[in-house]
């Protein structure tokens, strides 16, 4: 039924039927985005009723904890934390503003900046992960048992790197490639955690 409404609304394609996604397919992308969204949703109103932090904000926070020295140049902070470069740099605007980051000049390059968690940041991350960790739990984790959970950290985990056509490693932040650690690797136990 999927492939007849996609071929009538795009008509004939020179693409193999390989190529076409099966109604099974398209239940499970539907199903992943819906998750997502729902997840997201519940979990971005738990923050902000709780801390008043966005959940945009909150991982920035995580990305720049877990950096060394508390800092990143705002394009690997952008690539970490999903964001276009203009539009993490409202984000960090409105964040500096309420003293949780701070941006200077990158000393190794002239042209970059750094943005770096103060510690009213740290203490507002640490404030709020106990809301978020508990959202995670409840809202994702808890609908899987421990070998579902790994089960479906491994089958994500292969959207998290390199997919076909990606031109350099997109899938994957710079900073996790030069540290050797894997993409969306397991955050450090004494971080506040995503």
């Amino acid at each position: 039924m999927v492939e007849r409404v996609v071929e009538q609304m795009v008509g004939a394609s020179s693409e193999t039927d390989a190529d076409w996604v099966d109604e099974r397919g398209m239940r499970a992308w539907r199903s992943l985005l819906q998750a997502h969204a729902r997840v997201t949703r519940v979990l971005e109103a738990e923050l902000d009723a709780a801390h008043r932090l966005p959940l945009a904000s909150y991982d920035v926070l995580v990305q720049l904890s877990e950096a060394p020295d508390r800092e990143l140049r705002m394009s690997e902070l952008a690539e970490a934390v999903l964001l276009s470069r203009s539009g993490l740099t409202r984000l960090v605007d409105r964040m500096e503003r309420e003293g949780l980051v701070a941006r200077r000049p990158s000393p190794a390059d002239a042209r970059g900046t750094l943005a770096t968690l103060t510690q009213a940041g740290f203490e507002r991350l640490r404030a709020a992960s106990g809301t978020h960790l508990k959202g995670v739990g409840r809202h994702v984790l808890s609908h899987f048992s421990r070998t579902e959970q790994e089960q479906l950290a491994e089958l994500l985990g292969r959207l998290s790197g390199p997919l076909p056509g990606d031109s350099v490693d997109q899938g994957c932040g710079q900073r996790a490639r030069a540290s050797g650690r894997e993409c969306l690797s397991s955050r450090e136990s004494e971080q506040p955690g995503v």
